[in-house]
């Protein structure tokens, strides 16, 4: 894929603090399609550091719907979905046109600072599951093409967390090769959620995701975040 194919999809909410580390770290011509829903300054920061190639759309949802809308704002045949909180290594945007045959690739979000066992175990994880066959997906860190985007549906609306994987699951079974790459890193600035609770981080996420993977949540706890962004931050940030 050409570099000038991918579009990054990324959901703010309160993110004055982080935004300029992220835009530090994009390519200066790639995209940027950002659904804010701020009541801070991170609109205004985004338009100071990256005026160009970046489009910010005012949608005062949650992430679900952010995403969605920013997929459909974007005009190439590749979207990036990744969150406002973390970093791309130097060499990351080099290395997309090396996956070919795959509609769906994904890696993992590690941490340079605090938290950093975390995050490899984490990691471990995802790819463990991978070769289970359950991808793994963190929006934090996806990639997928247009046309399976629009093939599995686009993200379900009614979900408040966990959009991302069960996107990934939906995609998978209508047969989009799906890749988890390793080594393909985005790093983690900002560890709120694991601040308050390693283990209710982790427990709230393997459970509703096996509740989501087996068809098992039923649709009034589907719009249900289980306290998840409420216990993550104050802001209620649907990006972190």
């Amino acid at each position: 894929m050409r570099l000038d194919n991918v579009t990054v999809v990324v959901p703010t909410r309160n993110e004055e603090h982080n935004i300029v580390a992220f835009l530090n770290s994009l390519p200066p011509w790639v995209p940027l399609v950002v659904v804010d829903a701020s009541q801070d300054a991170t609109t205004e920061v985004i338009k100071t550091h990256r005026p160009e190639c970046t489009q910010v759309i005012r949608h005062p949802g949650g992430v679900s719907e952010a995403r969605q809308i920013g997929a459909e704002a974007a005009q190439t045949g590749w979207l990036l979905f990744s969150d406002a909180d973390v970093v791309f290594p130097p060499d990351y945007f080099g290395r997309l046109g090396c996956y070919r045959g795959y509609d769906v690739i994904y890696g993992p979000k590690l941490s340079a600072g605090a938290f950093a066992d975390y995050y490899h175990w984490f990691a471990r994880g995802q790819g463990l599951l991978h070769r289970l066959g359950i991808p793994a997906a963190s929006g934090s860190n996806l990639l997928i093409s247009r046309h399976a985007f629009l093939a599995a549906g686009g993200f379900d609306l009614c979900l408040s967390c966990n959009e991302d994987t069960e996107l990934v699951w939906r995609a998978k079974r209508r047969g989009s090769p799906v890749l988890f790459v390793p080594d393909l890193v985005v790093y983690a600035r900002d560890h709120r959620r694991l601040e308050r609770g390693r283990l209710r981080k982790t427990v709230h996420s393997f459970l509703r995701c096996v509740l989501l993977y087996y068809d098992l949540l039923p649709s009034r706890w589907r719009s249900r975040d289980w306290g998840y962004w409420s216990y993550g931050c104050d802001t209620g940030d649907p990006s972190t």
